[in-house]
């Protein structure tokens, strides 16, 4: 029997202790943790994915359980083979690498049965630069008068190499054997654009781009953004149609002093099919009901719309991305949706949101 009133005090110290450390393990145990794969670090990737993670994890993780967080990888090509491998469970990509990776096709060899669409996110507009002395119509088609110049594709197996085949390849352009093609990133090639090394560059990405304002600000009128017709959009919209009309407003790009007429495809956040119902729709949920915030951190995501959330996607939507969405009263393509992935909602979760 216990006399002495300290070691009482002691015991129900470390009772209390032991009971919290217990409480906390438990609700450790219970967090949902889930890995989104960006890209470089010196793109909008990165950045942008930082901050869907940190909104989740500071709305989700003590409410739900459910944290997030983003790593850097390659880009696109390297997320689906993350997704894939269960090394990620939600991946950020260009448009054309989801609906690629859907139906197995362009660089990916095998259909991903297991990818899954959560949202259309910003815009991915493409920027075809070339010197002006070699752009005397300012579209793309005086692609097709270079010789043996040197142009910077992207980065070799990035996504910008992809889809700058991809684009050039629906355009009938004969990049293989009128270009000296160069493989850096967007910093680089940038460099490389000043130094007179390459005569341009492609950068798809979220506008304004930083090495597009960097080149555009000591070249000026010696460059050129490239310009695409109706005809080109059409081309290129053939088979995936994913791309729309995106305009630069004077003043987008240092010395820019007219309206630039470009495209654009929405870069896709994509998912597993086997991550919970649940965790995507509160995911959704949360990415679109702070996206001030987001818009706050990246000026990119100001392209950003709930009614754009479904529009131009190349992979079916996850059935917690379709519980969000008819929510919200959007319309949903069919072929957006697999046979059972369009459940109703029923009380019970009705009764949590």
């Amino acid at each position: 029997m216990l006399r002495s009133g300290p070691m009482k005090n002691k015991i129900a110290t470390l009772l209390i202790s032991t009971l919290l450390l217990s409480a906390c393990s438990e609700e450790l145990a219970n967090t949902r943790r889930y890995v989104l794969t960006t890209a470089t670090t010196g793109g909008a990737y990165y950045p942008i994915g930082v901050a869907l993670a940190t909104i989740t994890k500071s709305r989700l993780g003590p409410t739900h359980g459910i944290t997030l967080s983003a790593i850097s990888s390659a880009g696109s090509l390297e997320n689906i083979k993350l997704l894939r491998d269960n090394q990620a469970q939600f991946a950020l990509l260009q448009g054309p690498f989801a609906a690629w990776g859907w139906n197995g096709e362009g660089p990916i060899s095998r259909p991903q049965e297991g990818l899954r669409s959560v949202a259309a996110v910003w815009q991915n507009v493409e920027h075809f630069v070339l010197t002006s002395d070699l752009a005397p119509t300012g579209y793309m088609q005086d692609m097709n008068a270079l010789s043996g110049q040197r142009y910077v594709l992207g980065a070799r197996n990035s996504g910008a190499e992809q889809t700058g085949r991809y684009i050039l390849e629906s355009l009938g352009i004969d990049y293989e054997d009128r270009l000296s093609l160069a493989w850096m990133g967007y910093g680089n090639a940038a460099n490389a654009m000043q130094d007179g090394n390459v005569v341009g560059m492609n950068v798809p990405a979220g506008a304004p781009v930083s090495a597009i304002t960097q080149v555009m600000a000591q070249m000026g009128d010696r460059l050129t953004l490239l310009e695409f017709t109706q005809q080109d959009l059409d081309a290129i919209n053939l088979k995936y149609p994913l791309w729309d009309w995106y305009e630069f407003p004077p003043g987008t790009y240092p010395n820019q002093n007219k309206t630039v007429r470009t495209i654009a495809s929405p870069n896709v956040l994509a998912v597993r099919s086997d991550i919970p119902e649940d965790v995507v729709y509160q995911i959704t949920r949360t990415i679109w009901e702070n996206l001030a915030a987001l818009q706050e951190i990246h000026a990119a995501t100001n392209d950003m719309k709930l009614e754009l959330a479904v529009s131009g996607l190349g992979a079916p939507l996850h059935p917690g991305a379709i519980r969000y969405y008819r929510e919200k009263g959007l319309a949903i393509p069919d072929r957006l949706i697999l046979s059972g992935d369009d459940r109703p909602v029923s009380v019970n979760q009705q009764e949590q949101q």
